[in-house]
């Protein structure tokens, strides 16, 4: 896979439909310059092959079956004591350390049932990701972070309300899987916010180039690239992106700070000459 072509083609069309868990593993190659995608993918195929034994019966024992092979016999799991460690954004550390987040968690059970022939799909919640498996007609939500247990529309009110502290309505549009550029833009925003809080900002800036090439349209994150650059002291690249922004929301809250850090990376730019 080529990772810049495939990003572009999910920009201009959030339904084209590339491997997600071949895209993920993609990624992660930016971590992991000598990663052995194929390694990985074929794991998540034998493991599909080893689930398939599992799925038998209607579609909600079908999908119990699915979480019994993987959060029960592989043993994957939320990961609640250390949830903002950067391992858990990763498709590769995920299957290799069995434990991750909500959304890595979710791809997953959908890359495995996919595999395994049960369609999985994402779906993002407010505060939280789950995911739901779908045959004629038939929908089941299920909650990989804890252990795969089934969902009610009612469970998902409570757990956005739980997560996210705001009423939520539960229904067929909110409820209704995500895109794959949805997710992935999903993931690697939670990964940027991992970096940012580290402070470890280099890694922060490459993952923010990610999401500006998945999502070029949302000014903020040129604006979180911009302001970032700059504040690494490289300001010529910053420039573009704080000029994006402000063109894109010129009228928004932060104009304001913002102009006043394009003016400082302009102003630094103009001594260099």
């Amino acid at each position: 896979m080529d990772l810049d072509t495939t990003l572009q083609s999910l920009a201009v069309d959030p339904s084209a439909a590339p491997d997600a868990a071949e895209l993920a593993l993609a990624l992660s190659r930016d971590e992991y310059p000598g990663l052995d995608t194929e390694a990985y993918l074929n794991e998540l195929a034998g493991m599909a092959k080893e689930a398939r034994s599992y799925l038998c019966g209607d579609l909600e024992n079908r999908v119990r079956g699915l979480c019994r092979y993987l959060f029960h016999d592989q043993g994957f799991r939320g990961d609640q004591k250390n949830y903002y460690n950067p391992h858990n954004s990763y498709l590769n550390d995920v299957l290799d350390r069995r434990t991750g987040i909500p959304i890595t968690l979710s791809l997953v059970a959908m890359a495995v049932g996919l595999r395994a022939g049960l369609d999985v799909v994402g779906v993002g919640l407010p505060g939280h990701f789950v995911a739901k498996a779908m045959a004629d007609g038939d929908e089941v939500l299920f909650d990989p972070f804890h252990g795969g247990r089934i969902l009610t529309a009612s469970d998902c009110q409570r757990l956005v309300e739980q997560s996210a502290g705001i009423p939520f309505e539960a229904n067929a549009r909110t409820l209704r899987a995500v895109p794959l550029r949805v997710l992935i833009e999903r993931m690697l925003t939670n990964l940027k916010g991992v970096y940012v809080a580290g402070e470890d900002l280099e890694r922060a800036i490459r993952v923010m180039r990610r999401l500006c090439q998945i999502a070029p349209g949302n000014a903020i994150h040129r604006r979180d690239l911009g302001a970032t650059l700059l504040r690494m002291g490289r300001a010529g690249q910053a420039i573009d992106h704080l000029a994006a922004y402000l063109s894109a929301s010129p009228s928004s809250g932060d104009a304001p700070a913002v102009r006043d850090l394009l003016t400082q990376a302009q102003s630094i730019v103009a001594r260099w000459n």
